[in-house]
């Protein structure tokens, strides 16, 4: 599956409902419909190549549009700064795991992770929607 890393707190935001968008400077390459794993860090990875060896996955999500960031966007994406030009990605279907399931690696940008849609709830009892 498809993941994404998000720093801390930013993806128990999103797995709790608060972040319905996430601001990139790119677009994602999914296709409609696809799950994407919402993998929570506490490192900063900036530079090609950074990792986090103890990533969470916290929520599965689908990204319903990509559409240029305003500043009307500041509360749903819990951003603390504007930035022109960036894209905001409007997160929905928004399944938080529970517990969150780790640790997992996450890796800058958007990547594979070698596990499936099974694998990650099957020690979940369940899934909350919360949007």
């Amino acid at each position: 599956m498809k993941a994404l890393s998000v720093l801390h707190p930013g993806g128990s935001r999103i797995a709790s409902g608060e972040k319905t968008i996430e601001v990139r400077g790119w677009a994602p390459d999914l296709a409609d419909g696809e799950d994407l794993v919402i993998v929570e860090n506490h490192q900063h990875l900036r530079h090609d190549g950074d990792e986090d060896l103890n990533g969470r996955i916290v929520a599965i999500v689908k990204v319903r549009a990509v559409r240029p960031f305003i500043t009307a966007d500041m509360a749903s994406s819990c951003a603390l700064v504007y930035e022109d030009g960036k894209l905001a990605w409007e997160l929905t279907d928004i399944r938080t795991v529970r517990p969150p399931r780790g640790p997992v690696i996450a890796k800058r940008g958007m990547y594979d992770l070698d596990m499936s849609l099974e694998e990650i709830l099957s020690p979940c009892r369940g899934l909350r929607r919360t949007a």
